[in-house]
């Protein structure tokens, strides 16, 4: 019963259904928890109840179906600690999930128990702890990712003697020390270790710092100690006379400026100068982007060795200058893989007096998504071509971007703005999702949010993708965020822009795959994707079709029917693993 609109709590009477061997309602919106009665399904072999709203606890009654060989409750808000009851179904051999929940509490010793299964995935919870060293025992493990929790200690040594890993996330925890060397850490491919800030390598590791490096480092600073006890006095005093002087000034100033008080707090800034010599004054030969609210520049930072995104904000133009603040307020609450770092800022006055403002991001040396589908006719050079599997790749990341903003930050984020111009991609052609100009937090307990200002009531979006319930009223919702993922979705798989000529009158990117979907979809999907696939009508059906159905249940009309990121990037995770079994380029 996957994938419909069912709602409500699920009966206490379901443990009735002894015999029951599958049960799975995953991709519904059931709500309430699950209850003791799910532990007399003792010949289950398989409890799928991701992707809903289930909330309370997991119950320790499930350790006693001791048949199931795939145990799913991800995408839920779930909360408490983990049942040790659960690491004890020596059965689970092909998954157990329990990602994207709140549960808390370390990770039980009991997981050694888990010796024959083939994927665990506990990530974006609140667990905390050290890596039980029991895990090792689990010497058939091909998957396991614990990213995005509060575990910490070192990364335990016998995870290189795991023969059958394929992939490894630890990334975004408190892990420090060594990173191991030997098994799955050869393969960089296949590791992610990054936002763990107190690790270190002891062989030259792009990202990493060598361990001899933190050590000096540390050292350094315990030597300091010493001293600072005796300066820090004396600096007190120097300090409390010149903040004096520097709080009369900076009232001053705040007259003049009053957005500067609300960001230096959060972000060092640069000066006017710095950027005019970043950018070699502007030069045209830097200038690598433009939009509605500024231009984007290429340069170099004294204090930064990789090249820079500048975007400059054109203050002249209406909403502009909120934007700016719209898009500092955003980007300093979140932090993501997939999401666009700032360096710095710059809020200024140029070489005239006028107001400058700037903010400072990564050089992203692939550009953006929509150069990628939709090339000009470069006089240099071939066309790049996005194969499918770098297609799904990008769009896992945008739904993993999303379902961040929307599903796991204190207050939800909506973008407002998602289109392909908007996805810049790195050297390895990770997707970032950039321009958080329009954004808006949600502040109350409701997914939607009325926006106060009728002068922004316009500027909802892009044209092509906007959904329709923004032409109707002022109310903005992640529900938005979805349908212009949607459309995003189907434009990188039939390679076509929402905004092309074919689509007048009435006519959409929506419309014109639904009428194809899905017994002539290969009349609709871009073919440049699958040229090189001699296993095109496997791949098309398991991997192509797939993605275009989420494609256009994320645009439909109706926001109701739309799911949730949530949901959107679990699905894509599968589609992903599917295609890498079945080496789809």
């Amino acid at each position: 019963m996957d994938y419909n609109l069912i709602t409500g709590n699920i009966p206490r009477t379901i443990g009735n259904l002894q015999s029951l061997v599958h049960l799975s309602f995953a991709h519904n919106k059931l709500s309430g928890q699950i209850l003791d009665t799910i532990g007399n399904l003792v010949k289950l072999n398989s409890l799928k109840l991701d992707g809903n709203n289930i909330s309370g606890r997991i119950p320790a009654s499930i350790g006693r179906c001791t048949q199931l060989q795939i145990l799913n409750l991800a995408h839920n808000s779930l909360e408490g600690n983990i049942p040790s009851e659960i690491f004890k179904i020596s059965s689970l051999s092909e998954e157990l999930d329990l990602s994207h929940n709140y549960l808390s509490g370390g990770v039980p010793v009991e997981v050694g128990n888990l010796i024959i299964v083939n994927k665990i995935s506990i990530s974006n919870n609140r667990l905390s702890g050290n890596i039980p060293s029991t895990l090792g025992q689990c010497v058939v493990l091909e998957y396991l990712d614990i990213s995005q929790n509060n575990l910490s200690g070192k990364i335990p040594q016998f995870l290189t003697s795991l023969s059958s890993l394929q992939n490894l996330n630890l990334s975004f925890n408190n892990f420090d020390g060594e990173v191991p060397r030997g098994g799955i850490f050869y393969n960089a491919s296949a590791v992610s270790i990054e936002g763990n800030d107190d690790l270190c390598t002891s062989i030259p590791t792009e990202g990493i710092p060598l361990c001899s490096t933190l050590a000096d480092r540390k050292g350094k600073q315990n030597s300091s100690a010493l001293v600072l006890r005796i300066v820090t006095p004396i600096v007190a005093v120097v300090i409390l006379i010149l903040s004096c002087i520097a709080t009369i000034y900076w009232r001053k100033r705040m007259q003049a400026n009053p957005h500067l008080q609300e960001f230096d707090e959060h972000l060092k800034k640069i000066s006017y100068e710095d950027i005019v010599r970043s950018t070699n004054r502007f030069s045209p030969e830097n200038l690598i982007g433009s939009g509605s609210f500024g231009v984007v520049y290429k340069g170099s930072l004294k204090l930064q060795k990789d090249q820079v995104a500048i975007k400059i904000f054109n203050l002249n133009n209406c909403g502009a200058n909120r934007s700016f603040i719209a898009e500092c307020e955003a980007l300093r609450n979140v932090r993501h893989r997939n999401l666009v770092k700032i360096i710095t800022s710059c809020s200024s006055v140029d070489s005239t007096g006028a107001d400058f403002k700037a903010l400072v991001f990564r050089y992203m040396p692939n550009g953006n998504l929509e150069m990628w589908l939709h090339p000009e006719d470069l006089e240099h050079g071939e066309r790049h071509i996005l194969t499918l599997s770098q297609r799904i790749n990008i769009g896992l990341d945008v739904a993993f971007a999303l379902d961040y903003l929307h599903n796991q930050c204190a207050s939800p984020l909506i973008h407002c703005d998602i289109k392909s111009s908007n996805i810049l991609l790195d050297l390895d052609m990770v997707a970032h999702v950039t321009d958080f100009g329009l954004a808006r937090f949600l502040l109350s307990a409701s997914n939607a949010y009325k926006d106060s200002s009728r002068s922004l009531a316009c500027l909802k979006g892009s044209i092509g993708y906007i959904p329709p319930e923004y032409g109707m009223s002022e109310e903005i919702s992640t529900k938005g965020d979805v349908y212009s993922f949607g459309v995003l979705l189907l434009q990188m798989i039939t390679g076509r822009s929402p905004t092309d000529e074919k689509f007048s009158d009435g006519a959409s990117l929506h419309e014109f795959v639904r009428r194809a979907f899905p017994d002539n979809i290969c009349e609709v999907v871009d073919p440049t994707m699958l040229q090189d696939d001699s296993n095109a009508p496997e791949v098309m059906k398991n991997c192509v079709i797939p993605m275009v159905k989420i494609g256009l249940s994320c645009s439909m009309t109706s926001p109701k029917e739309r799911p949730d990121m949530g949901q959107v990037s679990a699905e894509i995770f599968r589609i992903k693993h599917l295609a890498s079994h079945m080496d789809v380029r």
